[in-house]
């Protein structure tokens, strides 16, 4: 009995484990089949990324740099070859219109270009409707300070494109001639010595000077001298806007205001256009030193390529300061002015995820690729702000810009000035050019610019 109990027990046993097997197997096999299934749904994932990867992307950079709006088209070609999905197009600044008044009617129509390139000054006002870019890999290789301007609350809204400076640029072989050797750009220093060189210019022969009459060249680059020029110290510099914000300071009665006028009095005794001072146009007054007719023109390194067009004597340039006293030692008188000027920065309201990784790569393209340094320094004349580019720059201007770095004989560019500055301030200066307004004018609607300022 208990034998047969015991063989029943195991037949039972064997069957339980031959349905368990069964089920087991059965298991296993939708397990595979389960198993397929989510690979074939992995590659398909993995498939979707790289065709989403490989998508065409189409953006655009709003150029305020007009000079080198075909290095710009030519660069953006370039960068397609080495990344045949994305599609830049490059779109100017109209002439005449500031880059914030661009860059804001883009936003009002709800069509702004992935990357806009700003004035310092006019990045704080996109910061909430630009991508932060802390993190980014440049920002290990920007030169010192070169972000500071655009940081808020610790966060860099802007990639730092172009270190440019200005000042006089001079024609050497027509200084040279007019000085009757070599000519040492160290003995411009002071307004007298400036209107010497002007003199023996004329006595040369040649027109010793042109003054480019825009706007911008007046607002955003001339007066403003006369803010860096008041102290070594950038704080000290600061707290004399806010002091002209705050009506707390009498222009007819500062130094270096009254300083930098004397010396644009000059300017205007020798300017070639001074029988119609208002006429001239930016490309005529890089054609008339390029080709050896004036001898000296108020402009910055920017310039090179309208001057480069017309020197067919493959001649030497460089800069001098501009003085606003007869005391050499005084600051500004043996300084250039330069800044990181132009900003990339890129828009995070309408672009998309796609487009926006687009503009970041077509910014490291230009930092560490050899096409994307190659047009920087030398199809654009750019000084970088980047310590990996070990490029130098070809052109004279920038390598007497460069050497003055060096030389620690340089002054900060008011770079942050607020946006309608150069149109405002600018059309005073005109008006001083013209003698439509004489010097209490000007400095009268300067300080009631800057109470005006919020």
């Amino acid at each position: 009995m208990k034998k047969g109990k015991v063989i029943q027990t195991l037949l039972l046993s064997l069957i339980i484990m031959l349905i368990v097997s069964a089920c087991g197997n059965a298991g296993n096999k939708e397990a595979a089949k389960d198993k397929g299934a989510n690979s074939g749904t992995e590659a398909a994932g993995n498939a979707g990324d790289k065709a989403a990867a490989d998508a065409p992307v189409e953006i655009t950079l709003l150029n305020s740099k007009g000079e080198i709006q075909a290095q710009l088209e030519e660069a953006a070609k370039s960068f397609k070859e080495d990344n045949p999905n994305i599609t830049l197009e490059i779109i100017p600044v109209p002439a005449g219109q500031s880059p914030f008044e661009k860059a804001s009617a883009l936003y009002a129509s709800g069509n702004p270009s992935t990357i806009t390139m700003l004035d310092t000054g006019d990045v704080e006002k996109f910061k909430d409707r630009v991508l932060d870019l802390t993190n980014e890999k440049w920002m290990a290789d920007r030169v010192d300070r070169s972000t500071d301007l655009t940081t808020f609350d610790g966060v860099n809204y802007a990639f730092p494109l172009a270190i440019e400076g200005y000042g006089f640029i001079y024609n050497k072989q027509v200084v040279d001639a007019a000085v009757g050797g070599s000519f040492d750009p160290s003995t411009i220093n002071t307004t007298k010595a400036l209107e010497e060189l002007f003199a023996k210019i004329e006595s040369s022969g040649k027109k010793a000077l042109v003054i480019g009459p825009m706007d911008w060249s007046l607002g955003a680059h001339y007066l403003p001298l006369a803010y860096a020029s008041q102290s070594t110290d950038p704080q000290a510099v600061t707290q004399f806007i806010e002091d002209l914000k705050a009506g707390k300071v009498d222009l007819a009665g500062n130094a270096v205001f009254n300083g930098l006028l004397d010396t644009f009095d000059v300017m205007k005794k020798y300017n070639m256009d001074k029988a119609s001072p208002l006429a001239g146009t930016y490309e005529r007054t890089g054609e008339l030193i390029g080709k050896g007719e004036v001898g000296i023109l108020f402009q910055g390194n920017w310039v090179w390529p309208q001057i480069k067009g017309f020197d067919t004597a493959n001649g030497a340039y460089g800069f001098l300061p501009v003085p606003h006293s007869n005391n050499p030692d005084d600051f500004g008188n043996t300084q250039v002015s330069t800044a990181v000027s132009k900003r990339l920065v890129l828009d995070k309201e309408v672009a998309t995820p796609e487009q926006q990784a687009a503009a970041k790569k077509f910014l490291e393209w230009m930092v560490y690729s050899e096409k994307g340094q190659d047009f920087l320094v030398n199809k654009a004349n750019i000084i970088t702000a980047f310590k990996n580019i070990t490029l130098e720059p070809a052109d004279p201007l920038s390598k007497s810009l460069a050497q003055y770095i060096a030389d620690g004989k340089t002054q900060d560019s008011m770079s942050a000035l607020p946006a309608d500055h150069w149109a405002k301030v600018g059309a005073s200066m005109q008006k001083y050019l013209a003698d439509a307004g004489d010097r209490a004018t000007v400095f009268k609607e300067i300080q009631e610019y800057w109470k005006a300022v919020k």
